[in-house]
């Protein structure tokens, strides 16, 4: 082989590796299950110059779960009409799990045709995406642009087909990221049910106990004043625990300003009827990736509330520095390796802190304690 032709193929081939390596890139940045099928399909139309792109994922009733499309506007998919069916060339290849090329896709046997606002597509390759046995979905181009013989060539049937392999990783991984999500949004709603329980549902059993002794008695006095002390304590843990259901605005506000805000209920909250105890917020906007923000602002949220309701403190500070959380508090603290710990979700707060490649160190004393969260700035 002359020189300056193996130079040619090995600058070719150079490029179309940069080019797949991009497109991946591009895919494996997302974690949002939706984003990752809008990128897939505009990467994949990018890397083989492609007019047309669409990723069908199947559901179990005949039809598409998911339909994106690259080149077709919003007005003409409007005008297309409704998900397509599993039928035609599609059916064939969810069946198949079998790469079509087509130079006329309008001239295969499985072509049943399509609506009459649907853009007219001709030379066409289609791949399937799969995870081991299962088929994520179907990945399929339409009219190249740069025009050879025949559309597509062998040459992007290989490329398509690697680059819908390092797709179906990406999808895989950003599906199981969902899934976390989900069973941690169950998990925090399960702790909620449990505190609502152990301290409000508690608070609220005694109100009622000690409401009805001040019934009973001759002088219902004390009894009555129990009874205004107990329901103050209830309500203001209701609130508590109500204000963490409340999504954090961290895309509006920034982590500083939401905790500034949180701080600055709880303050008000536990600081009210004569409660000689503070909440402070130090510190000011730092730059993290947005995954990080929410970690830090749920952490900070746990030790603070841990610290409100079993340390007995007279001042909780929550200082905030480039990669640095603190919550330091001057209560009772607690014994380490004491069972206590179980019940205070810290290891929830080590899980959370690990998922963003965090180290959180608790030190605790008779003289307070101090919740240490590093995460990469």
């Amino acid at each position: 082989m002359p020189r300056r032709y193996r130079r040619a193929v090995e600058a070719d081939r150079d490029a179309t590796l940069h080019a797949v390596s991009a497109a991946v890139l591009a895919v494996t940045r997302h974690l949002s299950v939706h984003e990752v099928f809008q990128v897939i399909v505009r990467a994949a139309a990018q890397l083989l110059d492609a007019r047309y792109a669409a990723l069908g994922v199947p559901d179990d009733e005949g039809s598409f779960a998911e339909f994106v499309v690259e080149g077709v506007s919003d007005e003409q998919w409007a005008a297309i009409g409704p998900l397509p069916r599993q039928h035609g060339l599609l059916a064939l290849m969810l069946r198949e799990n079998k790469v079509q090329r087509l130079a006329d896709v309008r001239k295969a046997p499985a072509f049943e045709g399509w609506p009459s606002a649907h853009p007219v597509l001709k030379d066409f390759l289609g791949v399937p995406i799969r995870d081991g046995e299962e088929t994520l979905g179907i990945l399929f181009l339409a009219n190249k642009r740069t025009r050879e013989r025949g559309g597509f060539t062998a040459a992007d049937e290989e490329l398509l087909t690697l680059f819908a392999a390092h797709a179906a990783i990406a999808l895989a991984n950003a599906r199981l990221y969902e899934r976390n999500r989900e069973l941690t949004v169950i998990e925090e709603r399960a702790r909620l049910a449990r505190e609502l329980h152990d301290a409000v549902a508690q608070k609220l059993f005694s109100l009622r106990l000690t409401a009805a002794a001040a019934l009973a008695a001759r002088d219902p006095a004390p009894e009555l004043e129990r009874v205004q002390t107990l329901a103050r304590e209830a309500f203001a843990e209701l609130r508590s625990v109500i204000f963490e259901l409340r999504p954090a605005e961290l895309t509006g506000d920034g982590l500083a300003e939401s905790l500034r805000k949180h701080v600055q209920v709880l303050d008000r909250v536990w600081g009210a009827g004569g409660r000689r105890m503070s909440v402070r917020f130090e510190g000011e906007e730092i730059a993290l990736p947005p995954e990080t923000e929410a970690v830090v602002f749920r952490i900070a949220q746990e030790a603070l509330y841990n610290a409100l309701r079993h340390g007995e403190p007279r001042e909780v500070t929550a200082r905030l520095t480039p990669g640095v959380l603190e919550i330091r508090d001057d209560g009772t603290g607690f014994a380490a390796g004491a069972g206590s710990r179980d019940g205070l979700g810290l290891a929830s707060m080590r899980e959370r802190a690990a998922s963003v490649g965090g180290a959180l160190t608790i030190e605790s004393s008779s003289a307070g304690t101090v919740v240490r969260l590093e995460v990469p700035a």
